[in-house]
């Protein structure tokens, strides 16, 4: 079997599609995009699929090294986002010409089904306690939610206790049982995260997120000084190689790879195994579209550490299309409980519609993150 060819298909909300074919009539879809990037990652998909083509698609782990090892150049969020949509891709061949979900290739499931959680309240957190309180009667058993907006390095007390305001919210309407996650999502430096990490610790969250950028992770000693509640990160870690320091050092509880950030399916599962040797559990990031999710899955099948999964129905983001728009039988993302049965069928488990992809890639979309801005005039992080 050789690939033959391939198509990317910018659609909305804010993603990217790429279909691979191959001379066998057998085809795989992937989703490489970094969001507000999806035709710059698009491009780097044209140039590395340059050396696939013709090849056998069922090579992945030689694919795999090629992409990356073979340019001098390496690693980062659109490289290793091109690489990751290219490698679902092949994975989702793989699966089809066996027959098998990608989780059966990968030495078969320890779980029938993941728990996921809803996110709340947008960029600047509203009405969040009536939010979880409507998660919780659909189902879910756990929602996130943006802690703050914009924070300066040093900000008022006032902007903290607005904080705790809303969690309070959530936790009075959603009951002790019910998981919060906070996600600081790095507009928080490090004197103000030590702050309301102390501060969010009463309210027995299930996680803190990003409480500061990735590239200040060693701030996470001084914060995990403060609180016993468990820190989560990794959204913007992009290989095994990024994650070893943070792994080594011992400050975090819950990494949080993207499946169309950290080089796919073939590289996120060995970050998991990583932190399962570390005693560390796993909540893939996947603020994106069925496919995204659909690997994940899939790996969240025999990860023995991955505990909760992300998923985008309903998030602020979709605008306009949804998470299961573009599938022909939205069933297979069916939450009960707030669970997701692990997707059976072949390769990713899903189908995509690809006439409705065809038609929304006419639309396409030039999505971009806010540009927030302190009261100075200094930017600030979103």
């Amino acid at each position: 079997m050789k690939i033959t060819g391939y198509k990317t298909y910018v659609v909305p909300p804010r993603w990217l599609f790429l279909k691979i074919e191959t001379d066998e009539g057998i085809s795989g879809w992937g989703e490489p995009v970094v969001e507000g990037k999806a035709h710059t990652v698009e491009t780097a998909v044209e140039e590395m699929m340059d050396g696939l083509v013709g090849k056998n698609p069922l090579n992945i782990e030689d694919h795999w090294q090629v992409m990356y090892r073979g340019g001098f150049y390496r690693g980062g969020p659109i490289l290793m986002s091109a690489i990751a949509g290219i490698d679902q891709a092949l994975w989702d061949i793989k699966g089809k010409y066996h027959q098998a979900p990608v989780h059966q290739l990968l030495g078969g499931a320890c779980r029938e089904s993941m728990r996921v959680y809803s996110w709340i309240g947008g960029d600047r957190p509203v009405d969040v306690g009536l939010a979880a309180l409507e998660k919780k009667n659909a189902g879910f058993t756990a929602v996130k939610m943006n802690a703050t907006e914009e924070l300066q390095f040093i900000d008022s007390y006032g902007k903290i206790d607005q904080v705790l305001e809303r969690v309070s919210a959530i936790r009075e309407a959603a009951g002790p049982d019910f998981g919060i996650g906070v996600d600081f999502h790095g507009r928080v430096h490090k004197p103000m995260a030590k702050v309301l990490a102390k501060e969010l610790e009463p309210y027995n969250l299930m996680f803190i997120e990003e409480p500061v950028l990735p590239e200040n992770n060693e701030a996470l000693r001084d914060i995990a000084m403060h609180s016993s509640t468990p820190i989560a990160t990794g959204e913007r870690m992009f290989s095994r190689w990024d994650f070893k320091t943070l792994l080594s050092q011992g400050y975090v509880d819950i990494i949080q790879p993207d499946l169309s950030h950290a080089g796919g399916i073939t590289e996120c599962k060995k970050i998991f195994a990583m932190a399962e040797a570390y005693d560390v559990a796993v909540a893939p990031h996947c603020p994106l579209g069925p496919i995204a999710l659909a690997a994940c899955l899939q790996v969240d099948a025999g990860a023995y550490n991955a505990f909760i999964q992300e998923q985008s129905l309903g998030i602020h983001y979709n605008q306009g299309n949804d998470l299961l728009d573009y599938l022909r039988d939205p069933a297979v993302f069916h939450y009960l409980d707030g669970y997701v049965a692990i997707p059976q069928g072949p390769g990713l488990g899903i189908e995509i519609s690809e006439e409705f992809v065809e038609e929304m890639a006419q639309t396409g979309h030039r999505w971009r993150n806010p540009i927030w801005r302190h009261k100075d005039g200094s930017v600030a992080e979103w």
